[in-house]
């Protein structure tokens, strides 16, 4: 019995030691461990119940979340607009996407496997990038909008994006080619190849020619195949960029997504 109870204490110790180092993270440092914010959770709440206790919480512990959702990714008018809660509720009354709130949070009543996957994934980036910031990363309900929206130090998540290739109400939307990719295992990798993006943007991008596009991107995804070790990302660029670097084993990662010497990478 004394050796059950030590073993309980010792877990309850882990588990508070990974909630404090996330806590941590949150603030610019690198923790260990990541826990997916379940902002879809209140979101689904007030949308389906209309309760006002979650649209406050919504708006208390998630406002820049909520202005995101609501001005620029729904763009059903601005936050400060005294009828806009009111417009937001109604939107997502159709039966569509009342089906699609049930279905989400359904598929995603657990998301642990989420959130292993981004702790394992951060913690190789926070050595290959030491100076990467480490975001918030929260789960939302886009109504089939954006999969992954990047800014202000945190990354959404939209759930509806990633419900399986087979899920009944992408064959209304989608094509089968466009929902290979759209199922949960592809969560972590495109949320990575959005913020790495958005941290290692590239120059001039408008004007570079679409190779220097290509492999600028192939790299990002590269990096995000080395940090989820899997092969999420495969394609012509992607596989010259393995190349590049299996022939420049002294190039390191920071290195190889900063520098501009496209043609180094070229056949």
């Amino acid at each position: 019995m004394k050796i059950l109870s030590f073993i309980l204490m010792l877990y309850s110790f882990m588990f508070v030691g990974c909630e404090i180092k996330m806590w941590h993270s949150m603030n610019g440092d690198h923790g260990d461990c990541i826990k997916v914010q379940r902002y879809d959770r209140l979101e689904s709440r007030y949308l389906s119940t209309g309760d006002y206790s979650a649209l406050q919480q919504m708006n208390t512990d998630y406002p820049t979340e909520t202005r995101t959702l609501i001005e620029k990714v729904l763009q059903l008018g601005t936050i400060e607009d005294s009828e806009i809660h009111h417009r937001f509720l109604h939107y997502y009354q159709d039966t569509t996407l009342q089906r699609l709130i049930t279905d989400v949070e359904a598929e995603f009543n657990n998301i642990n496997d989420v959130n292993e996957q981004f702790t394992h994934a951060f913690s190789k980036l926070s050595k290959w990038f030491p100076n990467l910031p480490q975001p918030k990363i929260y789960s939302q309900i886009s109504s089939f909008d954006q999969s992954i929206i990047v800014g202000n130090g945190t990354i959404g998540v939209s759930l509806d994006k990633y419900m399986g290739e087979d899920y009944s109400l992408y064959k209304r939307f989608y094509t089968p080619e466009q929902t290979k990719t759209m199922y949960r295992g592809y969560i972590v990798p495109d949320a990575l190849s959005f913020y790495l993006l958005a941290q290692y943007s590239l120059d001039r991008n408008d004007t570079r020619p679409q190779i220097d596009r290509d492999l600028h991107m192939a790299k990002i995804w590269w990096v995000v195949n080395k940090a989820t070790s899997k092969q999420s990302y495969r394609n012509k660029f992607v596989d010259q960029v393995d190349k590049y670097m299996r022939a420049h084993p002294n190039v390191t990662y920071e290195e190889l997504i900063s520098t501009e010497n496209y043609r180094a990478m070229l056949p």
